[in-house]
């Protein structure tokens, strides 16, 4: 099993009160059930109020590596990592569980 995990920095002058992020939230709620493979799916906003934390968390479990990239390829996923491209900066772990 591997988990997937990325956290998103909103890049300047965004944040919770921007349209944008929140249709990007909403969207990243629904991969779990809108793409297949997924054993887990989990997402939510931080709440650390701490310089070095991100602002919002997403994280997969999928099968293996090949699970991944069927994951990471899925229309409803590339679709949702495009809202996120224009409004944040992120760092992905894939790790295995």
């Amino acid at each position: 099993m591997i988990r997937h995990v990325v956290l998103f920095r909103f890049k300047p002058g965004i944040d919770w009160n921007d349209p944008r992020a929140v249709e990007a939230e909403q969207s990243t709620a629904k991969v779990g059930s809108e793409v297949p493979g997924l054993h887990a799916w989990r997402c939510g906003r931080n709440v650390s109020t701490r310089a070095v934390a991100y602002d919002f968390y997403a994280e997969g479990v999928l099968d293996d590596i090949p699970a991944v990239d069927r994951y990471l390829t899925h229309p409803f996923h590339r679709r949702s990592a495009d809202l996120w491209r224009e409004i944040a900066d992120w760092v992905v772990v894939d790790v295995e569980a």
